[in-house]
């Protein structure tokens, strides 16, 4: 979507954040929650239950790319579903980043090891 708002209100590992005009440059990573923000027109607020991604303030633009949203409904139902669709990672994909982690780690300490040598 694109459009022009007041303000945008999200939520990061360290809690809930509000971006207004003027807001120095930002970057956060975002945690599964509701994202709102408020319309520049009509002051309107409107909520999003989103999944994890990043948000990132530029100048007069803020981008947020998350892995899936919803948009609208009332908050009880967003919330629910960030608690049921967004917050639970199935044992495959946390089994996945485990693995990932690993192979990451074993990636750095090879390289570390390389460059001692070298």
């Amino acid at each position: 979507m694109d459009e022009p708002v007041r303000k945008v209100t999200a939520e990061a590992a360290n809690g809930s954040f509000c971006l207004l005009p003027r807001h120095i440059d930002f970057v956060a990573a975002l945690v599964p929650g509701l994202l709102s923000f408020e319309t520049e027109e009509e002051g309107e607020e409107v909520f999003l239950a989103v999944a994890e991604g990043v948000l990132v303030k530029a100048g007069q633009e803020v981008r947020v790319s998350v892995r899936s949203a919803v948009r609208g409904g009332e908050l009880g139902e967003l919330r629910r579903i960030v608690e049921e669709k967004f917050k639970v990672l199935d044992d495959k994909e946390k089994t996945a980043r485990t693995a990932m982690a690993r192979i990451e780690a074993g990636f750095v300490r090879r390289f570390l090891e390389v460059r001692k040598r070298g």
